[in-house]
């Protein structure tokens, strides 16, 4: 996956596209592999990085959403489920089942959450992992062992699933490349391009050049999150906006707070949500939060009363109580939450919605990494409809994602890079500095740079510390300590001067301090 490959194909192009995305997040990323699976041509663009937004700030869970059990929101489960285990089947160096244990402390929790579980468990079916059961103190604690034990009387186990997303993002984009579209980051959308009322394509702009063009698709797809009603302005100025977003924010610490391989689920918190504490990359993601924001950003950043809100809750669970000198790293999501009011022509898929403009612009919003696939059908489905091409069949349910090779766990955190563990490994082979790791308390290593930027379209010293490798989550004040290896490495590879060297340090400098937390 190549940039300039990307560039030179896109120049060279003298036919329409038959599908151009807007957006490179999760969604966007899904539309592409469906939609050139299908046989379409397909251009995806994205303003940043891949995924550097909503798509690489999750509580990293596929999970069915136990909570819209008690909401009734039965169907809504049952698909989740079933995504679940398509995501655990086609992608299985990302995705894996994982423990959880929501411990009692009345005694009526128990029998509560232990019925709901079990119908959790039978609505999986075939694509289930591990059934629930209850668990007495002791098995707990054994499990467990810095939960709080005063008052604790047993808990239930059940198991949902654990990813990487950002990982699974450019894996994503990797599997659209090969089965024929165009990818690029780092190239904004500018604009609709319109033949009389009807959207007949989009106005671009290279970010790194600052070149313009105008590329001719016969559908235009706005996959651009809690950036979807700017885009819709482009295409309408009087548009009504579609999105209310809320910002949910994680904390992540040492494994020494969660010991071992099991999270910890608490299904209300004092504002309603469920709290999570998981154990991730030999870390601990605690999370989240729920608070609506005005206006959306590339680089949200925790709030004060968030940061008090988990340090709250958690320390309700822990026997032993973080502080913020324990805090790695803190990061902030913003979810694309739908307004209520959205659209009268909007046609509402359980929790995404496919809204689609006078004009013709197709707007794909709201939604979660666990149900991605199902929202990029639900939206290839309607483009061929709005771009008049042939309606073909969407087989992504069984097609493997890019690296889908099971590697053990223990193999080192190479895993996540599935059957690519290979050719990482014969860098080092050619050159053992390349096996050195970035940073001490980093476990990643210098080939992984090199892998990056040749076969990951990585850019900046940000993409790699952030997404392709996730050091800015793990550890922060470690990856700004490791960025001047990565620009060096980069520079070499991309034949960069040392004035870029200096400025990608100093800008992911910057950025990361955002992760850090005032003692």
């Amino acid at each position: 996956m190549k940039r300039l490959a990307s560039l030179a194909e896109l120049s060279s192009r003298t036919e329409p596209f038959d599908i151009v995305i807007i957006g490179g997040g999760a969604s966007g990323l899904g539309a592409a592999v469906d939609g050139a699976l299908r046989g379409h041509s397909v251009l995806l663009v994205e303003q940043a990085d891949f995924a550097k937004g909503t798509s690489s700030r999750s509580t990293k869970l596929v999970h069915g959403g136990v909570r819209y059990l008690k909401q009734g929101n039965v169907s809504l489960v049952l698909e989740a489920l079933r995504e679940r285990g398509l995501m655990c089947r086609n992608a299985p160096h990302l995705v894996h089942s994982l423990p959880f244990v929501i411990p009692n402390y009345h005694w009526w929790e128990g029998p509560f959450y232990g019925i709901g579980l079990k119908v959790y468990d039978g609505l999986a079916g075939k694509l289930g992992l591990e059934p629930s059961r209850y668990l007495n103190r002791e098995d707990v604690i054994g499990l467990l062992p810095n939960i709080e034990q005063q008052d604790l009387t047993g808990g239930i186990i059940y198991h949902d699933g654990q990813f990487d997303d950002s990982r699974l993002a450019i894996n994503l984009a990797q599997t659209a490349v090969e089965k024929g579209a165009v990818l690029l980051n780092y190239v904004r959308c500018a604009g609709i391009v319109k033949n009389g009322d009807h959207v007949a394509g989009v106005k671009l702009r290279d970010e790194e050049t600052g070149e313009e063009a105008e590329v001719a698709a016969k559908v235009v797809i706005n996959a651009t999150g809690v950036f979807a009603d700017e885009v819709r302005l482009m295409d309408d100025p009087q548009a009504k906006t579609m999105l209310s977003p809320s910002q949910g924010i994680h904390f992540v610490l040492p494994r020494e707070f969660l010991p071992g391989d099991t999270a910890i689920m608490i299904p209300k918190t004092d504002d309603g949500r469920v709290l999570f504490a998981v154990p991730w990359h030999g870390r601990v993601v605690v999370g989240t939060t729920d608070t609506p924001v005005e206006n959306a950003s590339l680089e949200p950043r925790a709030l004060a009363e968030e940061i008090e809100f988990i340090f709250t809750q958690v320390s309700r669970y822990l026997s032993r109580d973080p502080t913020r000198a324990d805090v790695l790293s803190v990061y902030a999501g913003l979810r694309p939450l739908i307004k209520s009011d959205a659209s009268s022509t909007a046609a509402l898929s359980r929790d995404h919605l496919i809204s689609i403009s006078d004009s013709g612009l197709i707007t794909l919003a709201g939604g979660k990494w666990t149900t991605y696939r199902k929202m990029a059908e639900d939206v290839i489905d309607h483009a061929e409809m709005i771009g008049a091409l042939d309606h073909r069949y969407c087989s992504t349910h069984e097609l493997p994602v890019h690296g889908a090779v099971a590697v053990p766990l223990e193999e080192s955190h190479l895993h996540y890079y599935g059957s690519d563990v290979t050719g990482i490994r014969t860098l080092v082979q050619e050159d053992a500095i390349l096996g050195e790791t970035l940073h001490p308390k980093l476990e990643f290593i210098r080939a992984e740079v090199i892998w990056h930027v040749r076969h990951e379209m990585a850019r900046t010293v940000e993409d790699v510390l952030s997404r392709r490798t996730r050091a800015l989550l793990l550890d922060a004040r470690a990856s700004i300590e490791a960025a001047p290896v990565v620009a060096s490495l980069m520079a070499r590879e991309m034949g960069k001067d040392a004035a870029w060297e200096t400025a990608q340090v100093s800008a992911y400098a910057t950025l990361a301090r955002g992760y850090l937390l005032d003692p």
